[in-house]
């Protein structure tokens, strides 16, 4: 038994090896853990080397401009959106077609944002000066100049994407997973043996290696052998393209919250040093988990999501999006009540360390408690979202998602002068409930996928255990206070972690919930995918 299992490992971590749904979230879940824990790694050497400053604030500032370019481009879903089309071309046995549409999407695009980075370094100042209206001369210049620095890297993390695309599609989830690795691992690298010489540009320098190294070269490297027959094709007439344009173009216009959330949680805290800081580090972690239960789901389901409507099976599509979402929700429910209990002693034994001391931990913390509350809303949305693309409509959920960011706006504006940065950490959380109740209607109403048949029993069930568990976990820690001191931290984190654990246990237990045996049931969730699986594998 042991060395069949053994066995199978090896073949999961194969670069060749196609995946099965569930092989492809456990996969990319591990990945996006070790991810997370490098990217950990990064900010906490960022906390110790830098602290929590006007000049941390300049370096999370810098990546503001290069993220907005890249979202102009659609960068951030070049590859959800071309999935769907590569999917079917590969389905459809049009090989030909895929390639040149691939080599069609890689030219044009990439040519545009060439000239479009060339343009934003001469007003990258300008940019940096009209937005962060709170940073200082020193900070503007600073922040500008990081800038620079990380803009050319959006063409490698726009063309890594779209190949990345090629290789999901054909169900090789092994080296877009390492990606983001390699990433973060060049940020760390910069950091140390540059710090001394180029002090906090060191950081941005590596972030544009790294990106060059992870998300371009290796997901190019994998894709060079499956013969993916890359070209240089200005052809702006190729169906494909037209198609892959269509559906991006809602995207390059449109506004989601998931994406701008970030910018203007910055734009408003730019007026207190380390506020953007302290923010990001909560907002950093707060990610862990949603890339881990949201994210890498989401991205591992959309290829089949994609197959099973293509193919017209929407029963099957519509249930595996609402059992996916199922699972996700309710292990968030779960996980939030643990973050939320936990916060401080977290925040504590994660960050302070160097520059960064307790008192930014507190006020980080804090961040971290209202961010760590809306978590099921954040992956429920990653499913959601995936669900639209696999049907091809990119529209309706952008167009819905731009509204609602802006109206958002007001909402980010006034709990910011009522409450301070808290307040932003909250609207944050109303936004993003906002935006997931509308994903939720319109696939409803658009007959996608029916809200009255996701497993709200369950749910409720999950939610009930939560509050329990995580108001043990607090009251728990009246016996344990969080100082100072390291080691009483650690004992406080490990004693809320305990009675968090063994109340959601027995709570679980006693509401007779299915979630235990559905998290461990394979079959569940990769049911109707693996006959597409078997399927696919049949003529390899």
């Amino acid at each position: 038994m042991a060395s069949g299992f053994f066995s199978r490992a090896a073949r999961a971590l194969r670069p060749s090896h196609q995946h099965s749904a569930f092989s492809a979230t456990l996969l990319l879940m591990v990945a996006v853990m070790l991810s997370r824990v490098i990217g950990y790694v990064r900010e906490a050497y960022i906390a110790w080397a830098f602290g929590a400053g006007t000049q941390t604030d300049a370096y999370v500032a810098a990546f503001t401009l290069p993220d907005w370019l890249n979202y102009i481009l659609a960068g951030g879903t070049a590859s959800i959106t071309f999935i769907s089309i590569y999917t079917r071309y590969l389905s459809q046995d049009k090989q030909q077609d895929a390639k040149k549409t691939f080599s069609a999407i890689i030219t044009i695009i990439t040519t545009i944002l060439v000239i479009m980075i060339v343009f934003a370094e001469f007003y990258t100042t300008a940019f940096t000066r009209w937005y962060f209206r709170g940073f200082t001369e020193d900070q503007v210049l600073l922040c500008a100049q990081l800038t620079r620095i990380l803009l050319p890297a959006q063409i490698f993390f726009y063309v890594g994407g779209v190949v990345s695309a090629v290789l999901l599609s054909k169900r090789l989830f092994l080296l877009p997973a390492l990606g983001p690795l390699l990433y973060n691992v060049f940020i760390i690298v910069g950091g140390v043996v540059g710090a001394r010489r180029y002090g906090i540009s060191s950081l941005a320098i590596g972030a544009l290696v790294g990106a060059f190294a992870g998300p371009f070269l290796v997901n190019a490297l994998g894709a060079a052998k499956t013969d993916i027959g890359f070209r240089l094709n200005f052809d702006f007439r190729d169906q494909g393209f037209r198609e892959w344009i269509k559906l991006s173009i809602p995207l390059m216009l449109g506004v989601s919250l998931v994406t701008a959330d970030d910018w203007i949680l910055r734009f408003f805290a730019s007026h207190g040093a380390g506020d953007i800081t302290r923010l990001n580090y909560a907002k950093r972690l707060f990610a862990v988990p949603i890339a881990v239960l949201g994210q890498a789901t989401g991205q591992a389901s959309l290829p089949f999501f994609a197959r099973l409507f293509g193919e017209g099976k929407r029963e099957e599509f519509a249930r595996l999006v609402n059992e996916s979402v199922y699972k996700l929700v309710a292990a968030s429910l779960l996980m939030s009540a643990w973050m939320m209990a936990a916060a401080l002693p977290i925040i504590d034994l994660v960050y302070r360390r160097g520059r960064f001391h307790f008192q930014d931990s507190r006020e980080t913390a804090v961040y971290f408690f209202w961010f760590a509350l809306s978590l099921a809303l954040w992956s429920a949305q990653a499913l959601y979202s995936r669900a639209f693309y696999a049907a091809g409509n990119t529209l309706t959920p952008m167009v819905a998602s731009t509204l609602l960011t802006i109206a958002s706006i007001p909402i980010y504006s006034v709990l910011y002068r009522t409450h301070g940065v808290v307040g932003l950490a909250i609207a944050s959380d109303a936004g993003i409930l906002l935006n997931t109740l509308a994903m939720v209607i319109l696939l409803d109403r658009g007959g996608l996928v029916r809200v009255r048949d996701l497993q709200w029993k369950e749910i409720g069930k999950a939610f009930l255990t939560a509050v329990a568990a995580g108001a043990a976990a607090y009251y728990a820690s009246y016996m344990l206070p969080v100082s100072t001191s390291k080691a009483q931290n650690l004992a406080a984190f490990a004693v809320r972690t305990m009675v968090w654990a063994v109340v959601a246990w027995i709570g679980l237990k006693v509401m007779r919930s299915e979630l235990p045996g559905a998290m461990r049931r394979k079959k569940a969730t990769a049911e109707p995918s693996t006959e597409i699986a078997e399927d696919t594998s049949a003529g390899v």
